[in-house]
């Protein structure tokens, strides 16, 4: 049975909710907002206004790949509760599919990649 592009297109994840899916998965059972960015900038080189990380992550809570809970503020800032995400089965699912295409599109072409070739 084929599926349409339509269908396939449904589960891909963007490169922005891709890394912050391997983001929230590196830092698990701590992921935070702010943590989340600051894997992102250290790992990845990608700084992500505060802005765009909360809508990023509010639009995979919609697709249902991920989850939150609250939690109670630090000790610096106890009356500020916080948001700890978790990747959910379907995030994780996901986030498989979405590596192992990326992988598969790379297998074979490291020596390419290395020297910077274009043809």
């Amino acid at each position: 049975m084929s599926t349409s592009k339509t269908q396939q297109r449904q589960g891909w994840l963007g490169e922005l909710e891709h890394m912050i899916l391997l983001s929230i998965v590196r830092l698990d059972p701590a992921a935070y907002a702010p943590d989340i960015a600051s894997t992102l900038e250290d790992r990845a080189g990608r700084r992500i206004s505060r802005g765009a990380l909360y809508s990023t992550l509010d639009r995979m809570e919609r697709k249902g790949y991920v989850t939150w809970t609250i939690e109670p503020g630090t000790p610096e800032r106890a009356e500020s509760r916080r948001r700890r995400f978790a990747v959910t089965p379907a995030g994780m699912t996901a986030l498989r599919a979405s590596h192992e295409a990326i992988r598969y599109l790379g297998e074979g072409i490291g020596n390419r990649l290395e020297e910077g070739a274009t043809t």
